[in-house]
């Protein structure tokens, strides 16, 4: 039976400002609804202190925000956007229209087909989220979608290069620099000079995700995304110092994300909670990954390999990376999780920044039953049928019995329409 050496003092616990956030966001939205550019401008300049002109970029201050990046900067973007879009491709291909005759006369198939607006999220803040453009922008521009904007919040007044930098080489159609709930408000709602969108993507705040959720079912959105979360599990060849390192890679995101690990060795566990100790003392984001360590931190010694799948389930993390000596058969036997690690060689950075796979990943036990963010979000399988004479006479005999059966006496006569009509024919051949 797993057992707990470490439990985080707030984990499982309901954030006491939600209430409070999902007020404010409601409040947010219904301004922007009612007063468009004059409440978002008014937004802008509360939350960030910034009110320039317009909140879109114009081409002369994209191509300076690119002039201002160092070239190893923009070779390093331009890596990280070639793995990418290659894998992001590869996925796309996967994505087959089909076209099938069921029976004699009767053609049913789908169709994979782009959303056609999409605004891109990218956070600023403390980190600015380069990595978020690729995976959301360079993503729908592969899909085909045919326009893509995104907002992301000035850094002090200003934009942050790199971010704009990331954004364009990504393919974005408009740049705006505008943050928090009002971008999305202004993406998903439209104003008197932001054209609205189909559908929302990109990771956020805790106002940002709600202002998404509140949005969804006015327009589409990739996944409803809380604080960052990583799982390692371990086993005895495993080491302190590198499951140290990993989590508070990601605990340093913010002071709710969870960090746990997961091992069938009392060792490790015991190296690892020393390790962390020790290098929250000489990380420079020590001061976020150690609230994050201290009350969402959590060491689970299981007896067994199978327990530790089991248990890994159950968690349903957005990260798993797995330090064992056989990490695919964690691959063969897990079923919930936002992506997988497999072996020391690899970590959960990698994937935030640079080796291909998306790294908006599902949250909150959301693992369970969607993956992440990928080609196939931005697109709509939508089906058709296509039907000749004969096997409409065919199918409407069946139709229009079932639809009797259900009294819907409007839907039958549509099926006896086309029984009668093509029944006669046939008879008059």
């Amino acid at each position: 039976m797993p057992r707990y050496l470490k439990k985080g003092a707030a984990a499982g616990a309901k954030d006491a400002n939600e209430a409070k956030v999902r007020e404010t966001v409601t409040a947010i939205l219904a301004d922007v609804t009612k007063r468009g550019d004059a409440a978002v401008r008014e937004l802008s300049k509360k939350f960030d202190g910034f009110e320039p002109a317009q909140f879109r970029m114009t081409a002369a201050e994209i191509d300076a925000c690119v002039k201002a990046c160092p070239q190893q900067v923009i070779d390093d973007i331009k890596f990280a956007q070639t793995q990418i879009r290659r894998f992001a491709e590869v996925q796309k291909a996967a994505l087959k229209d089909v076209e099938v005759e069921t029976l004699p006369g009767v053609k049913l198939g789908h169709r994979n087909i782009p959303v056609n607006n999409v605004g891109c999220y990218i956070p600023g803040g403390r980190y600015p989220m380069v990595a978020s453009a690729h995976m959301s922008v360079l993503t729908a521009r592969v899909a085909g979608c045919k326009r893509v904007i995104a907002c992301t919040p000035p850094t002090k007044g200003q934009p942050h290069p790199a971010t704009i930098a990331a954004m364009h080489l990504a393919g974005a159609d408009e740049i705006y620099l505008l943050g928090g709930i009002q971008a999305v408000a202004a993406m998903a709602l439209g104003t008197e000079t932001i054209k609205p969108v189909d559908m929302l993507v990109g990771p956020g705040n805790a106002y940002v995700a709600e202002a998404k959720r509140q949005l969804f079912g006015r327009v589409g959105i990739d996944l409803f995304a809380g604080p960052t979360e990583i799982l390692v599990i371990a086993d005895d060849t495993a080491d302190g110092e590198m499951c140290a390192t990993d989590l508070l890679g990601q605990a340093e995101h913010g002071p709710t994300s969870p960090a746990v690990l997961l091992t069938t060795s009392a060792r490790v566990a015991q190296e690892t909670m020393t390790e962390v100790d020790r290098q929250l003392k000489i990380l420079a984001t020590g001061d976020v990954a150690g609230q994050a360590w201290r009350d969402y931190g959590e060491v689970i010694l299981c007896d067994t390999v199978d327990e530790m799948v089991a248990e890994a389930d159950r968690i349903a993390s957005e990260h798993v990376e797995v330090l064992t000596a056989k990490p695919r058969y964690f691959l063969e036997k897990m079923s919930n999780y936002g992506a997988l690690f497999l072996g020391k060689e690899t970590n959960v950075a990698y994937g935030d920044k640079v080796i291909g796979t998306n790294h908006t990943l599902p949250t909150n036990g959301a693992a369970r039953y969607t993956g992440g963010l990928w080609v196939g979000k931005f697109m709509k399988t939508c089906t058709y049928q296509e039907v000749t004479e004969s096997a409409s006479l065919l199918v409407g005999e069946y139709c229009s019995r079932l639809c009797a059966i259900e009294n819907f006496w409007g839907h039958k006569e549509q099926a006896d329409l086309r029984v009668r009509r093509y029944g006669n024919a046939k008879a008059a051949e």
